[in-house]
């Protein structure tokens, strides 16, 4: 007997703000899109209304953002791409110290998931689709055993077939 992982309607129950629970309605969640997520996080380092980040605290939040989008941008893309070998290159770099070093690579890691931004958007996720090859199952023992015996009964009845001289 299987059991169904469908919660049933009176399963689920939620506590509001009073601590009372009540049950749970079926709200869709809403699919957070990717893309939209990181062009903000782009935007936000990368335009010119925007000043840079005063401490190094704010370049670190927004170098583990930017990862962060890289990784899950990095999901939706064929795993040779050069743009998504670029932005893995640079996210596993290290923040350098400093005022100026650190603020250049946090352009520079804004700029490679602005690239990977655009690479998904024109290609879209069938690029992350591989391409089927042909492959054999191996077969059983069982089977290997059966056509080495087919074999040998043939060559058995052509040799006796053959006539003496």
């Amino acid at each position: 007997m299987r059991l169904s992982l469908v919660p049933r309607r009176g399963d689920i129950q939620r506590v509001d703000g009073s601590g009372r629970q009540r049950p749970a309605t079926a709200e869709p969640t809403p699919q957070r899109n990717h893309v939209v997520a990181a062009s903000k996080t782009v935007t936000l380092v990368l335009s010119e209304d925007s000043p840079l980040p005063e401490s190094a605290a704010d370049v670190e939040a927004l170098v583990r953002l930017l990862r962060g989008h890289v990784a899950q941008l990095g999901a939706r893309t064929a795993s040779g791409s050069p743009v998504l070998l670029c932005a893995h290159r640079l996210c596993s770099e290290s923040i350098p110290e400093g005022y100026m070093p650190s603020r250049v690579y946090l352009v520079q890691l804004a700029e490679a998931t602005q690239e990977l931004v655009a690479y998904v958007e024109r290609v879209g996720p069938g690029a992350m689709l591989p391409r089927r090859r042909r492959r054999w199952r191996k077969p059983r023992i069982n089977v290997l055993r059966g056509a080495v015996f087919a074999v040998a009964l043939a060559c058995l009845v052509w040799a006796a077939s053959v006539p003496r001289t």
